[in-house]
């Protein structure tokens, strides 16, 4: 099977959202000139980074897509994994954005993963840990994934469980490292180093969309893993990256995950994202 075929050529990919989407996570209302004239003026990284995290991970109230990987291990040997994304942002009483967000994730092919069910509950502040679960229908098991495994892989894939949820701007220090007509590339370090296995990545940021296009993550000197958007498309207003790859630079293998039937802002009810849908899934939002 060759990776341009996963998927027909009007594909759609729900947030590195994941991605990294991976990675993934979301477009902003203002035209793309507004916004890049305001931090070309100021060079205001924390702005810089504030609104490719928005781009990244919060287009619109909530939305769904379906999504496919191709894993692709060292040997060339192929597996592939068919799931639902749900995501819905967390507002106060008083519907403003408060940063956290809920997450499901539900497997339905090949086989052995049918009926597993990945829940987040992300927390945008440093100081608490995003609760992640694993449903097991095979046990009849919910795992709660530790805080130490977020950066392990996620269901055999060469994302972890933390590019799928996105990694929150608070945990790392950003410096800007340069910029050409097109990017700007920005230097981010762990405020907590022990957490993480990596010192520190360079992460790619488009001027247009301020969409994280290629992030590549080192241990000192040595650049072992890349986080990229392969294919970027407009969907309801909002850029979103509809084919995103993770590559272990140091093994030649790699994901590719690929989205369609992409849809923001379709009122998802808060009800859904509790326990009882991991056995139980809204078969109502699953299409």
């Amino acid at each position: 099977m060759r990776v341009t075929t996963v998927f027909s050529k009007n594909a759609k990919l729900f947030m590195v959202w994941v991605i990294a989407l991976l990675v993934s996570a979301t477009a902003l209302a203002a035209q793309p000139s507004e916004q890049q004239a305001d931090i070309d003026t100021a060079l205001d990284v924390a702005a810089l980074v504030k609104k490719a995290e928005q781009v990244a991970y919060y287009s619109g109230k909530d939305g769904k897509s379906m999504a496919r990987m191709l894993i692709v291990d060292e040997q060339g040997r192929k597996q592939m994994r068919q799931f639902t994304i749900l995501r819905k942002d967390v507002t106060t009483d008083e519907g403003a954005d408060t940063g956290d967000q809920r997450m499901l994730v539900f497997f339905s092919r090949p086989t052995e993963v049918q009926g597993t069910v990945f829940r987040v509950e992300k927390h945008a502040d440093l100081n608490t840990d995003d609760d992640r679960w694993l449903y097991l229908p095979a046990l009849d098991l919910v795992k709660r994934i530790a805080a130490g495994d977020k950066r392990t892989s996620f269901v055999g894939s060469h994302f972890f469980y933390e590019d799928v949820s996105g990694r929150a701007i608070a945990q790392d220090d950003f410096t800007l490292v340069s910029q050409t007509d097109t990017h700007y590339v920005l230097k981010a370090t762990p405020k907590m180093p022990q957490s993480v296995e990596f010192t520190h990545y360079l992460v790619e940021i488009d001027k247009g969309t301020f969409l994280p296009t290629t992030i590549n993550f080192y241990k000192g000197d040595n650049n072992y893993r890349r986080v990229e958007a392969v294919s970027v498309e407009t969907i309801q207003g909002h850029p979103t990256v509809v084919r995103s790859k993770v590559s272990d630079l140091a093994s030649g293998g790699y994901t590719l995950m690929e989205f369609k039937g992409v849809q923001y802002d379709v009122d998802l009810p808060d009800s859904i994202f509790s326990e009882r849908s991991l056995r139980v899934p809204p078969q109502a939002y699953m299409n």
